[in-house]
């Protein structure tokens, strides 16, 4: 109302000082928000310099330790400006936080953090990583997620590495049968040994399983070797298969199961028994313990002059001695406690092996050791029961006959003969037309079998009881049944090495010690079994008091008169044999039977002739009555 009340000059002339008035107060403002601006902007100036300051000191030591790798100072340069642009996210401030969630106070800082895949700072030498699971995440490394607010989430922090970088600029080993065995992990191994470079990555996504999207690392290079542990036949198999296979793995280390029995390797057992019992810890073992060990081995390794490297099965022995040790009060394992830990170790598995013995002893399975009979031997078989073998002797029988046949195999006619088996029987067969059919033909059938045999048939070590099955049958001379042989044969009547020699020897062994002893009773081998002999205690002493006998033959002459008590006889000048001898007899059987099968064709060949003749007769006259 006063300013109304006042004239217009007046009014004219307090317009134009609030005009003046407001100019000056925005002259101010101006002034007033440029002074702020510039004190915002020296202020962040300052606050940049003064962390720069504090990021420089801690940042630097770094760049001079890493010098020498580019891509780390590109990142610690790019860590620097980083903390100087998000410098708010390190003022203190109040946590705001939605009701009845508590977030994680680093998680605004992740990005600041080092994810070390490999930490071999503490690795003296090259690293060496067995990896006893390799699938494809614990082989090339995943990418972990965690659940935050219902939702899958991830970061870098979240990559883990695999097997391939912790061995990496070093060896890993692993199992070839089980990289084959899990899906994507054998063509991925190939594919980084060939480009040397590793990749993590969600297996899911990569195969196109999942479509979802996530974090892609950049391929790590590697510089590893992968050492692939298996069998020689998967060996075999992927070389022949695998083009790859022999591309990148081109060295190949063959372990032997056995090593030589030398003095040095002695030693080398002795401390490797040693090292066992101090790392497990167990009682040492005496000489006489240490002597059971290498003997043990040799038997394992089925040969005098060598030891086996299956090194578990050793460990197994002394931790069992250990108990039985520990049990008597003992402290060191002694030869006893060694050998009671071999016996419960076979009576754990010998279940089988005792019920056969049982019903051999009873007379359901028929085997003889005592008397003598023709055109029938006792043979020897292994049964291998997975971690455990045993020797059964089984009784071949033969029957010969005028025909043309030859020799017939009845387990192949059966179809319960393996292919080496009728190996075995065709050298057989060559043997006998080589030795007795030169000057005649050999016009004979003879029926070879294993008697009371359910099971298939494999192998040549039966040949040489066969032959003589054979042999016996065609003379008409008993055999005798307190021997048992085995071995296989060559066409030129030589006796060839055979395996499982012990085992054999132990089963005819105990099937007499059931049947009772009689001191005249042995098992007949091929010599050059000989160095394979490592029997178990009891047979050892029985051959050593003359109770067992052990005979080692060349020939088949040798053994044929083993088992006859007669003389088997060479060709004289005029290529006969000596009268008595059982050569002579099965040559003149022979010569009987070619001379009966020829009379038979003869007969035969006459009264076909008779009809033949009858019959063109009787045709004559048919066409004369046409005519």
């Amino acid at each position: 109302e006063e300013y109304e009340a006042l004239d217009e000059a007046t009014k004219e002339q307090v317009r134009r000082k609030m005009e003046q008035f407001n100019e000056q107060i925005a002259e101010l403002l101006d002034r007033v928000r440029t002074m702020e601006r510039e004190a915002r902007e020296k202020t962040e100036e300052l606050e940049r310099w003064t962390l720069l300051f504090v990021v420089r000191r801690l940042i630097d030591g770094l760049r001079l330790k890493y010098a020498n790798y580019p891509e780390i100072l590109n990142y610690l340069e790019e860590v620097q400006e980083n903390i100087l642009q998000e410098r708010e996210k390190f003022r203190p401030r109040p946590p705001v936080e939605p009701t009845g969630l508590r977030l994680d106070e680093r998680a605004s800082f992740v990005e600041y953090q080092v994810n070390v895949l490999v930490d071999n700072s503490a690795t003296h030498g090259a690293p060496i990583v067995f990896e006893p699971n390799p699938t494809y995440t614990n082989l090339f490394g995943t990418i972990e997620r965690e659940v935050r607010l219902g939702a899958l989430v991830t970061d870098f922090t979240k990559v883990k590495a695999g097997s391939l970088l912790r061995a990496n600029g070093g060896f890993l080993v692993v199992e070839a049968l089980d990289v084959l065995r899990y899906p994507f992990v054998w063509d991925a191994l190939k594919r980084t040994l060939e480009t040397g470079e590793v990749r993590i990555e969600d297996v899911a996504a990569h195969y196109g399983l999942v479509s979802a999207t996530g974090l892609r690392p950049e391929p790590i290079k590697v510089d590893v070797k992968v050492a692939l542990i298996g069998s020689p036949l998967l060996h075999y198999l992927l070389y022949i298969y695998d083009e790859d296979f022999r591309k990148l793995f081109k060295v190949k280390a063959d372990f032997d199961t056995q090593m030589d029995r030398t003095p040095e390797n002695l030693a080398q057992y002795a401390y490797f028994l040693k090292s066992c019992c101090d790392r497990e810890g167990l009682r040492h073992l005496d000489r006489s313990a240490v002597a059971a060990i290498i003997e043990y081995s040799s038997r394992l390794a089925e040969d005098q002059m060598k030891l086996s490297t299956r090194f578990g099965e050793i460990s197994d022995i002394v931790r069992e001695a250990n108990y039985w040790a520990e049990q008597e009060g003992s402290l060191y394992i002694e030869r006893a406690h060694i050998e009671r830990a071999i016996e419960e170790k076979i009576f754990r598995s010998n279940r089988i092996e005792e019920r056969i013995r049982e019903m051999i002893a009873r007379g359901d399975i028929l085997v003889d050791v005592e008397g003598a009979v023709v055109g029938q031997i006792n043979g020897l078989a292994v049964i291998h029961l997975g971690d455990y073998a045993f020797g059964k002797p089984s009784r071949i029988t033969c029957q010969t006959f005028m025909g043309r046949e030859g020799v017939i195999n009845i387990e192949r006619r059966a179809r319960l003969s393996g292919s080496l088996h009728d190996k075995g029987v065709f050298i057989l067969s060559g043997y006998l037309g080589a030795r007795y059919a030169q000057d005649k033909p050999l016009s004979v059938a003879a029926s070879l079998g294993f008697e009371q045999s359910y099971e298939l048939v494999e192998g040549d070590s039966a040949s040489a009881a066969e032959l003589l099955a054979l042999l016996s049958s065609l003379a008409g001379v008993p055999l005798k049944q307190n021997l048992a042989i085995t071995g296989s044969i060559n066409q030129k009547g030589q006796l060839q090495p055979i395996g499982g020699v012990n085992e054999k020897i132990e089963g005819f062994f105990y099937v007499c010690q059931a049947k009772g002893l009689t001191g005249d009773q042995g098992v007949v081998i091929p010599h050059q079994n000989v160095k394979n002999l490592m029997l178990r205690k009891e047979v050892v002493e029985a051959v050593r008091e003359g109770r067992f006998h052990i005979y080692a033959v060349e020939t088949v002459d040798e053994a044929l008169e083993l088992f006859t008590g007669l003389p088997a006889g060479e060709r004289d000048e005029n290529g006969q044999f000596p009268e008595g001898t059982v050569n002579y007899l099965v040559d003149k059987r022979l010569r009987e039977l070619a001379r009966e099968a020829k009379e038979a064709e003869e007969e035969e060949g006459g009264e076909q002739d008779g009809e033949e003749g009858t019959e063109a007769r009787r045709a004559r006259v048919r066409r004369r009555l046409r005519t």
